[in-house]
């Protein structure tokens, strides 16, 4: 079970993350409330030790904001997280994440279309793709064959929740963003019991 820690603006959030057990961290490349520049992306990655993934996020870019945002920063994995086809994934030259909003189990049956190793299920689209907070049915996911791709649970997840998700789904990856914040902005307590929640699953089952 490995963890993600999206929309990551600060050093001191991804040093947290990272010291505590996090393997992902996500930095935000669209325009929401946690949009980084690539300044402040490739300074923060630079401190991060290189064996944390790094992910962009990007919601219906074109690819050469892409290829800018991956050699400026330091990106390891793009996460695209819009409407972006089936033919656009494959002309990207990165390892990739496709994100998709799930109301019904309709919204699964496209996931094998696309050329990626994983997959990123969230919660309805809000004012922004991602990073709504909001949780879709867990319980869409049973019985769902998703054949060789690897899942990752994201939308409305949290220190409360997140054992709870776990046990139900048994995901490869949870994603949190906002279930870590307080006011709008990173807290580090929070990252902290997220992820010792997670471990703590992980050694008792």
């Amino acid at each position: 079970m490995k963890v993600k820690i999206c929309g990551i603006l600060s050093e001191e959030a991804a040093l947290c993350a990272t010291e505590h057990g996090a393997d992902v961290l996500g930095f935000v490349f669209a325009e929401s409330k946690r949009e980084i520049s690539l300044e402040n992306a490739s300074s923060i990655i630079s401190k991060v030790p290189k064996e944390i993934k790094k992910v962009g996020v990007f919601v219906n870019p074109s690819k050469e904001w892409i290829d800018e945002v991956v050699s400026k920063t330091g990106i390891d994995i793009v996460q695209l997280h819009g409407n972006e086809t089936p033919g656009f994934c494959r002309a990207i030259p990165y390892p990739m994440i496709k994100a998709f909003s799930i109301e019904s189990v309709e919204d699964l049956k496209n996931i094998h279309e696309y050329p990626c190793e994983y997959i990123l299920l969230d919660g309805p689209k809000g004012k922004y793709h991602g990073g709504n907070g909001i949780s879709f049915d867990w319980g869409m996911l049973s019985g769902f064959d998703f054949k060789d791709k690897k899942v990752i649970l994201a939308g409305g997840l949290n220190p409360q929740n997140v054992t709870a998700a776990i046990l139900e789904t048994n995901v490869d990856m949870v994603d949190v963003s906002s279930g870590v914040e307080t006011n709008g902005q990173k807290d580090l307590e929070k990252i902290k019991t997220f992820l010792t929640r997670v471990r703590n699953v992980q050694l008792n089952h």
